[in-house]
């Protein structure tokens, strides 16, 4: 029995070149900035900190609730958590729960982020029914 290898070959040949374009270490500057866009409708204020010091490894992100309440959340390959109940704070004795998003996280900061997000799920789906009929 004759075994044809090229196609994996092939698959394992792309792969290495889409690692190479990509690159194999996230920047964690661009990831807050992606991470701010995409929920910044459902929060009262959100922003990459300007003063604290990201790197490729860590960023950090400055979130207000929709209810007033300030955390500064911490980026890293582990997650997001809160890390100060301020702008731009660091408290390093605090020992917060990683999330591995900010929808998860958000969720468990904010009751009006879970009902800002929920109505914007409804108004999308609402529009795909207009849209199909």
């Amino acid at each position: 029995m004759e075994v044809d290898c090229q196609a994996e070959e092939s698959m394992v040949s792309a792969f290495d070149e889409e690692s190479v374009e990509l690159g194999d270490v996230k920047d964690m500057r661009l990831e807050a900035e992606a991470v701010v866009n995409d929920v910044l409708f459902a929060v009262s204020e959100m922003h990459v900190s300007q003063s604290l010091n990201s790197a490729s490894d860590v960023a950090y992100i400055n979130v207000e609730t929709r209810e007033g309440n300030r955390y500064c959340l911490e980026l890293t390959e582990a997650g997001l958590r809160v890390v100060g109940y301020a702008f731009d704070q660091v408290d390093e004795n605090l020992t917060t729960q990683y999330h591995e998003t900010v929808y998860s996280l958000l969720d468990t900061l904010s009751p009006g982020y879970r009902e800002a997000f929920g109505n914007a799920l409804l108004q999308r789906l609402e529009k795909l029914k207009q849209n199909g009929q």
